[in-house]
């Protein structure tokens, strides 16, 4: 008995049929909303971005009814709308959860725990690098520097910071999201869905109450050198002194020196977070010199 090459999952190189429509009422509002953002560019092939941004508010990941509605607003072709979908990692391909978690596992981030905090996830959660838990909420990813690195190791939910992981918070972060309770970032505004996050960076308002003055802006460790840089004395420490004796509060006007038993950063004490190698973390164990 011999099967047909389809039965044996052969491909003949015949081409994909064309992308299913999306519905008359959907592609409707679609359209209302990509003219308002191709109105925006003097040269409607600029909207293409935000546009993908947009077919993922719809659909959580860019699909091919996506890209060809895309190449149909812009009068470009699917191979041009692919090359720029497939091109940046913002852009899902692929069904993806509700709550994008992504840990930073570059340098300064994975040496302070980063890659121990996604190993950890990936055994609690039973995901790799990209994939989704099967109740459709977390999609677990590495991500690249999110420029947060006062505040290692960062994880990000949907974009939003949550600085100074360890394992443990960070799987009580993902129990919680699985379980429907409110998370609040460490900073920026109130979580949402990763749908109402692809909106957004499509170029439209947050229209939740309190969202956009509950953005806030750079957190005490990341304003420190600037304050420095004016002639400010800082305010408070981000660390205590290694010694944890009483400190004299600065003088106004004056500009504190830390001595070499105190730092100003926070990485320059032991750290709890440094977790990456547990029979060697990172940061220093003793004073400088000894």
């Amino acid at each position: 008995m011999t099967t047909s090459s389809s039965e044996r999952g052969v491909s003949l190189g015949m081409p994909e049929l064309p992308a299913p429509g999306y519905p008359d009422d959907v592609r409707a509002r679609l359209e209302r909303d990509a003219h308002e953002i191709i109105d925006r560019y003097p040269d409607s092939r600029s909207a293409l971005l935000p546009l993908l941004h947009l077919m993922q508010s719809e659909e959580g990941h860019v699909t091919r009814t996506g890209m060809q509605f895309c190449a149909d607003m812009l009068d470009l072709t699917t191979a041009e709308v692919t090359a720029v979908a497939t091109f940046y990692t913002m852009y899902r391909r692929k069904p993806s959860g509700d709550y994008q978690v992504g840990v930073c596992t570059n340098t300064l981030c994975a040496v302070m725990g980063g890659d121990a905090i996604f190993s950890a996830l990936q055994e609690h959660l039973g995901v790799g690098n990209g994939e989704t838990t099967a109740d459709g909420k977390v999609t677990l990813e590495h991500i690249e520097c999110n420029a947060a690195c006062d505040y290692a190791p960062v994880v990000m939910v949907n974009w939003e910071f949550f600085d100074n992981q360890t394992p443990q918070s960070a799987k009580s972060l993902v129990d919680d999201l699985r379980a429907g309770r409110q998370v609040e970032p460490t900073r920026g505004a109130p979580l949402c869905t990763f749908k109402e996050t692809a909106r957004m960076l499509a170029g439209f308002p947050d229209e939740r109450d309190g969202a956009v003055e509950a953005t806030g802006s750079a957190g005490p460790a990341s304003l420190i050198g600037l304050r420095l840089s004016k002639g400010e004395s800082p305010t408070a420490r981000v660390v205590h002194p290694r010694d944890g004796g009483p400190h004299d509060e600065p003088r106004p006007g004056s500009v504190h020196e830390p001595s070499p038993a105190e730092h100003l950063g926070s990485h320059d004490a032991p750290q709890d977070t440094s977790a990456s190698d547990p029979a060697h973390p990172a940061g220093p164990v003793t004073e400088e010199g000894e």
